[in-house]
């Protein structure tokens, strides 16, 4: 059976939901960018005039954490890894996530852009500790579940560097997902 038809009506809806987003936001409407703007509105922070900055994406503006930079990640799925840049060093990384995912086959996978936690990594007590483990760091660079736990924010606010108001846990509410309503 050929699907393309279907398929290209599909894409063509997407294109047209991806335009909307790209002109809300001002950037292309890939992951990334999205989750780069999602996270400046929630946590105040002034993104970089280039999204091609080398290490940072922003800095904080507001609060605690006031003019520290910041690399902000959104992954669709959870699966302990984070991208760091080890050369250019910013001082958090700001990860929001989709679900825990598990280490079965992507094939008929869905990930869908959610954000079910956050966290708040120091970015220079985390090389510190990956070094200490001999973690080679990098792209996909492999975080123990006990540093990630230590480090959330989001639902559950256990990293204290950071703390959320009811406003911020409202607006990150916006993004969870949504259980497909069952038929009875």
């Amino acid at each position: 059976m050929n699907d393309l038809p279907r398929l290209a009506g599909l894409i063509q809806e997407k294109n047209t939901i991806d335009r909307e987003i790209a002109v809300l936001i001002g950037r292309p409407a890939n992951l990334g960018h999205v989750g780069e703007y999602i996270a400046a509105a929630v946590f105040g922070i002034a993104l970089e005039d280039s999204a091609a900055h080398k290490g940072s994406d922003g800095r904080f503006v507001e609060g605690p954490l006031a003019g520290r930079t910041v690399n902000i990640k959104w992954y669709t799925q959870h699966g302990g890894l984070l991208d760091m840049t080890p050369e250019a060093l910013p001082d958090f990384y700001l990860v929001l996530t989709g679900p825990k995912s598990s280490p079965i086959s992507s094939r008929g996978a869905v990930h869908p852009w959610v954000i079910e936690s956050v966290f708040l990594f120091d970015a220079r007590e985390l090389l510190t500790a990956l070094r200490a483990r001999g973690v080679k760091t990098g792209i996909a660079t492999s975080v123990a579940g006990k540093l990630w736990i230590a480090a959330e924010i989001y639902p559950v606010q256990r990293n204290q560097g950071l703390l959320l108001s009811d406003e911020q846990r409202r607006l990150l509410d916006l993004f969870r997902a949504v259980e497909p309503e069952h038929s009875h």
